[in-house]
């Protein structure tokens, strides 16, 4: 099954399709967890490197993190510290580590972890694990067939959007572009996250793309401060879409 077809029989049958970042400096099981993952319909994205996880994860958007503990040069507990300082929404994080005792445990998830897994990880439990913690923080349930923000009513089934009950003529990228925004409303989302989610991994496509269609359901959905919503550009990032009280 081609990428995008498995992506949409994901969605249909209420499974999230996550975008991973994965920090492990041990090339094998990083090589493992990322075929388990990749496997289960998800992309992943791997980092030796704490720094370079930081590093990255500014500027690029993930719908979870999976962390190592012993890394050399900036462990995943800083890397955990780092995060929960500086996201401002709670970002899913899985530490999968050989570190078993309690109060390492404890430390992690008083810290911010979501979940924590004892090496060797188990393939089912560990995806399990990753989609339940990136589930419970979703503001829209991937089951769900109609999304209701008002004025604004998606109907998932009949690929519809409608504004104060008028149906807005949108194209299906369009339509694929809002239903990806308003599962994600409030996250920052980077561009490259929003092309591949919505178009997928196309070499012809580039961010151009996501900036035009970004333009035209702004204008089509009126998406002002004056309405009560916002759908912001950020600075060499991306876009955010998120509800404000009206100017």
């Amino acid at each position: 099954m081609f990428p995008a077809a498995r992506d949409r029989a994901l969605k249909a049958e209420g499974r999230p399709v996550l975008r991973i970042a994965l920090l492990e400096d041990d090339p094998d099981q990083a090589l493992l967890y990322m075929e388990w993952l990749k496997a289960a319909g998800h992309t992943c994205e791997h980092f030796k490197s704490g720094k370079l996880f930081v590093r990255n994860i500014k500027r690029d958007s993930y719908d979870a993190l999976v962390l190592d503990w012993m890394i050399p040069d900036m462990d995943g507990y800083e890397v955990l510290g780092w995060v929960r300082q500086n996201f401002d929404w709670p970002i899913p994080v899985v530490f999968v580590t050989a570190k078993d005792e309690e109060d390492d445990i404890v430390r992690a998830l008083e810290q911010g972890a979501d979940d924590y897994i004892v090496k060797p990880a188990k393939q089912r439990e560990l995806v399990a694990r990753i989609t339940a913690v990136a589930r419970r923080v979703a503001p829209v349930d991937e089951a769900q067939s109609i999304i209701d923000f008002e004025p604004f009513h998606i109907d998932l089934t009949n690929h519809e959007v409608r504004k104060a009950g008028q149906r807005i003529d949108v194209t299906q990228k369009e339509y694929e572009l809002i239903v990806f925004l308003f599962r994600n409303m409030g996250r920052v989302l980077s561009r490259a996250h929003i092309l591949e989610s919505v178009w997928g991994r196309n070499p012809d496509i580039n961010t151009r793309t996501v900036d035009t269609h970004v333009s035209r359901i702004r204008t089509k959905l009126a998406l002002a401060p004056e309405m009560g919503w916002k759908l912001s550009s950020i600075y060499q990032h991306g876009y955010r879409l998120e509800r404000i009280t009206p100017t």
